[in-house]
């Protein structure tokens, strides 16, 4: 269900400056759209949200880092994505960070929150997610 709608407003949540939600185009579009690689693995988790939002696996399973990809991707197209909170973001290392986050989202009327502590790499100047751990 990927589209180029650059003019959207981007799911991720993100906030300018000046409190308003970027253009998708301006913003994690960049990254999935355009293939530019993500600067930081913040940015990263943002976009892969977005992905999410808009059921594009092959943006997922391209910056899932090898190690730990799974060969498809199912999404539950009944889902209603609502919204991202990046909780914290550390840098573990030279070629290594950890995003906390809160995705939100409503399934067959229910509520539901997904908190995790994702795992990031770099490898040859790109960011990939490896894994993380729920709460």
């Amino acid at each position: 269900m990927t589209s180029s709608l650059p003019n959207l407003s981007c799911p991720c949540g993100l906030k300018n400056a000046k409190g308003l939600v970027p253009a998708y185009g301006d913003c994690c579009g960049r990254y999935i759209d355009h293939e530019q690689p993500a600067p930081d693995a913040s940015a990263l988790m943002r976009s892969r949200y977005t992905a999410f939002v808009r059921e594009n696996a092959a943006y997922l399973l391209a910056t899932w880092h090898e190690s730990q990809r799974p060969p498809d991707l199912d999404f539950e197209s009944a889902a209603k994505w609502l919204g991202l909170e990046v909780k914290a973001f550390r840098t573990t290392g030279d070629d290594s960070a950890e995003v906390e986050f809160v995705a939100r989202y409503r399934l067959a009327g229910r509520a539901v929150r997904l908190h995790e502590r994702s795992r990031f790499v770099r490898e040859n100047g790109r960011w990939y997610y490896v894994d993380g751990d729920q709460f």
